[in-house]
């Protein structure tokens, strides 16, 4: 769903920081856990599972992925996790069930967050139909209760971020059962999908389309991550003062604010480049290109693009990018052009 008037510009890092704060306490009209306390309901020195598809393996995987911040966010008010990481990629809630045991209940977390239904329903005919999911679903958080452990339930994010598209419109009833089921087992619920629907329909800048909180619709970007764990924090009862706290913490994980760039070298064949910064390093970063017209991730894909087109002739020595894989010289040349990238960023930081 796309605005189709002109808004005044705000910067998107400030409008969905105070758009997310709002929404996790409730202000907006749903509720993101069933626990209204400000204690928190995880202790320290408790194990966490976290179930799920590849947004919760890349929210693992990622320095700054939602299950990192959820850790970082607890940490940060007193309270040290062992996370039990559960995620795989193209998961639906069948295999979560046939490997439930082993992958999460056999290492006998305290509590276990559970992420299910996007695949359920994009994977279309080879999806999970409504009926069978409610049973899946159904199986999974009885045999968590049976070994003892505690399911905080997320709604399924978005399939897309155009909110009345098909998927969502499917994913629909899928995520009204998970609330409901949340409710009679007194379970915690991260109302996951309504945060995101709320930041998609209040969005007040110019954003490529479908791209405010994911990196391709489905998985993703800071923003996302960073809107998941909040709600997953406050399900697990964290107020505003421990959620800042949290966010705090956030801004200096190691490799959080990673900045990438990619050349498209033809024929299926790429060039890439990644440095590592800190959430506080990238904002402060894009922030100030920000203020000379310039997107940060625009300038080091052009100048990253300029470092390639230097391999090329007439100043190098073939005659496209292409050649130089087809010359086997591609690790090589990647290895150059990551040391230029990483010299390129530093700068852009000192300047």
């Amino acid at each position: 769903m796309r605005a189709m008037q002109t808004r005044r510009s705000v910067p998107r890092s400030s409008f969905l920081r105070t758009l997310t704060t709002s929404v996790v306490m409730g202000a907006l009209g749903f509720s993101l856990a069933q626990n209204g306390s400000a204690e928190i309901l995880l202790k320290d020195g408790q194990k966490i599972a976290f179930m799920g598809d590849s947004i919760t393996a890349g929210g693992w995987g990622n320095p700054a992925g939602y299950v990192r911040l959820v850790v970082a966010g607890l940490e940060a008010n007193g309270v040290k996790v062992t996370p039990i990481p559960a995620g795989i990629s193209g998961h639906k809630s069948d295999q979560m069930l046939a490997r439930l045991k082993k992958d999460a209940l056999d290492k006998k977390p305290d509590w276990m967050t559970l992420s299910c239904g996007v695949n359920d329903v994009w994977h279309g005919a080879r999806g999970i139909p409504l009926d069978q999911y409610k049973q899946n679903i159904t199986a999974i958080l009885d045999q968590c209760a049976a070994a003892g452990t505690k399911v905080v339930v997320l709604t399924a994010t978005v399939i897309g971020e155009e909110l009345d598209a098909e998927n969502n419109q499917k994913l629909a009833p899928y995520n009204e059962f998970l609330r409901n089921l949340a409710k009679e087992r007194k379970a915690p619920l991260a109302d996951l999908y309504g945060m995101f629907a709320t930041a998609i329909k209040a969005q007040t800048t110019p954003a490529k389309p479908g791209r405010l909180l994911t990196s391709d619709g489905v998985h993703m970007n800071p923003k996302g991550d960073q809107l998941m764990a909040r709600g997953v924090l406050q399900a697990f009862g964290l107020d505003a003062a421990q959620l800042a706290k949290a966010e705090a913490a956030w801004q200096d994980l190691p490799g959080g604010g990673t900045v990438r760039a990619r050349f498209d070298a033809g024929q299926g064949k790429s060039f890439q480049a990644t440095h590592k910064l800190s959430l506080r390093q990238r904002d402060a970063l894009a922030a100030r290109l920000q203020k000379e017209g310039k997107s940060l991730d625009a300038v080091l894909n052009a100048a990253f693009a300029d470092d390639v087109k230097a391999q090329l002739k007439p100043a190098g020595e073939f005659e496209n990018a292409a050649a130089i894989f087809a010359a086997k010289k591609d690790r090589e040349v990647s290895a150059k052009l990551q040391e230029q990238f990483s010299q390129r960023v530093e700068a852009l930081l000192k300047h």
